[in-house]
């Protein structure tokens, strides 16, 4: 154990000392109301890297888990929310949750709040699903080379490549 433990250290000294960035580099969403925080989403982000992401062939329908998608890179998209919020049809206590997305249907994706945590993004229990909500679709600007999470207090939206998917946030 002490042994790969320290091959960890020295590969995690070695990477940041090559000066690359990560290819799906840490990023957090966080909505604050009054100053005080109320939801925050943890995710890897991706870039696109001019490859097809979504349908068939595409990246993510290489994934284990496909049609559902880890929402992000590397571990599982996790939200925290500090409060009772409800996010489209789904009404969330205050405490931890993982954000997957169904995209089987590129125009008609379902956000999926699960309530197992902590987890590699390729390991999903559908058993653990607190529920499914629809995403409203649309088409932003322009393409989103890496994938952003915005949380607003009203919506928590999520956007990459040629897709935006938002869903109606309240606080309860």
């Amino acid at each position: 154990m002490r042994k790969l433990f320290t091959v960890a250290i020295f590969a995690g000294l070695a990477l940041a000392q090559s000066g690359k960035a990560p290819a799906s580099p840490a990023r957090t969403a966080e909505l604050t109301v009054g100053g005080q925080s109320v939801a925050t989403i943890t995710y890897s982000s991706p870039s696109v890297r001019g490859r097809k992401i979504f349908g068939p062939g595409g990246l993510l329908a290489k994934d284990s888990t496909y049609p559902v998608w880890r929402a992000g890179a590397n571990a599982a998209t996790a939200l925290h929310t500090t409060h009772a919020l409800k996010l489209g049809g789904l009404s969330l206590a205050a405490g931890d949750y993982t954000l997957y997305v169904l995209v089987a249907d590129p125009d008609h994706w379902q956000l999926i709040v699960n309530k197992q945590t902590g987890q590699w993004g390729l390991s999903y229990d559908p058993k653990q699903d607190l529920g499914r909500t629809p995403m409203t679709m649309s088409v932003p600007a322009a393409p989103v080379e890496q994938l952003v999470y915005t949380l607003t207090p009203t919506a928590l939206i999520l956007a990459w490549d040629g897709h935006m998917a938002t869903v109606p946030l309240a606080m309860r």
